[in-house]
């Protein structure tokens, strides 16, 4: 009975134990499990304050992207001959018999080439008429152009230049698609704006990047314009008009000729004031003349006239003694 006693002690006792290891390891489970929790919050809350400057640079990573795009694109452009972005400006000086119908023939031939004309001024209508012309012409028919104006009389001068904006054409064009990114990247920004004073930021900072973006496309527009036109400034003179561009003399005999020139440039202007002067000398010096004579006459006479002194006395007769 004593065995059986302490048998079913022992069995008792291991049950006990039993029950509180496995409440021991039921708490321990919760406690991890909660500070499993503990932990994924935690990492969620690292996670949002490690996305929130993200965000707040995605705009200069936009951008950073869009310049290597853009650089990229300048370093593949294509920098060939027949590529090449390049501005042709002509003057030339054509002289003519009639200033008239060339200036119709000049119009023609560039009207013919798909130009216009940019500018007309003429002077005078006589053998000394002159008529300027601005041209404007496609480039790829712009020798063409010059060669036809230069057999319309006896060409006196020609002078052709040209500008290579190649370099500059592809550096807009790479800082427009970067410029284009970051007007995208305002809008988007933008469009999460939480509050008044981040709405109105980023509304000056999408006005500004526009207004930058615009500039850019004015310039491309012009240049694009300049290289797609050229321009040629055409001046018809007649038979007597004389050459704009004569060249500057020096020496000695010039300068006796511009001296020469200036003192009869003087004497012509003293005679002038002489001549504006003169009717007026002769209106008041005339009368102001005949006057000082008639005054130093009067002043002649009393001393002419001596003055008349009383006889001598007659001395009395004596009488006789």
């Amino acid at each position: 009975m004593t065995t059986m006693g302490a048998g079913m002690d022992g069995k008792v006792v291991r049950r006990h134990s039993t029950l509180l290891a496995a409440t021991a390891l039921a708490a321990t489970l919760v406690l991890t499990g909660c500070g499993a929790g503990d932990d994924s919050g935690s990492k969620d809350s690292a996670r949002s304050a490690a996305e929130a400057p993200a965000k707040a640079g995605e705009a200069n990573r936009d951008a950073a992207a869009a310049d290597a795009a853009g650089a990229a694109g300048a370093g593949a452009a294509d920098l060939r001959v027949d590529q090449r972005a390049i501005i042709y400006t002509g003057t030339m000086r054509v002289q003519v018999d009639d200033v008239d119908a060339a200036a119709r023939e000049t119009t023609a031939i560039a009207t013919r080439a798909g130009g216009f004309i940019g500018g007309d001024q003429r002077r005078s209508a006589d053998a000394d008429a002159v008529a300027e012309l601005q041209l404007r012409v496609p480039a790829p028919k712009f020798a063409g152009v010059v060669e036809e104006i230069a057999k319309l009389g006896r060409q006196q001068n020609r002078e052709i230049n040209t500008q290579d904006v190649t370099e500059e054409t592809v550096d807009l064009d790479a800082r427009i698609t970067s410029q284009r990114a970051r007007v995208d990247s305002a809008r988007r920004l933008l469009t999460r704006a939480t509050s008044i004073t981040d709405l109105v930021s980023l509304e000056n900072e999408l006005g500004r990047r526009e207004a930058d973006l615009a500039s850019l496309e004015a310039k491309k527009r012009r240049l694009a314009d300049l290289t797609a036109l050229s321009t040629i400034t055409v001046s018809l003179a007649g038979p007597a008009a004389k050459a704009a561009d004569e060249k500057a003399e020096t020496g000695f005999l010039v300068g006796l000729k511009g001296g020469w020139k200036a003192f009869v440039a003087s004497l012509t202007v003293l005679l002038t004031v002489l001549g504006a002067l003169l009717p007026w000398l002769v209106a008041l010096g005339v009368p102001l003349g005949v006057l000082l004579v008639v005054l130093r006459r009067r002043r002649k006479i009393p001393a002419l006239v001596g003055p008349v002194s009383a006889p001598p006395p007659v001395p009395a007769a004596r009488s006789a003694p």
